[in-house]
């Protein structure tokens, strides 16, 4: 089974050691996620500086 791990770059949420987005290093250790389905007029995106869609943690350790 595969353990959800989000970017320590980038926030980004994924299953891989390294971010696919950012080829940052991922953490297991995250909180909470947000998914964004159009980064061009979401606020959230904006106040979180995330230029793509997709799903992000809102705090990564």
């Amino acid at each position: 089974m595969k353990v959800a791990k989000a970017c320590k770059a980038c926030f980004a949420i994924t299953e891989e050691d390294k971010c696919p987005l950012c080829g940052g290093e991922t953490s297991k250790d995250w909180q909470g996620y947000v998914v964004i389905v159009d980064h061009t007029k979401s606020e959230i995106a904006k106040r979180m500086n995330i230029d793509k869609n997709g799903k992000f943690a809102l705090k990564v350790r």
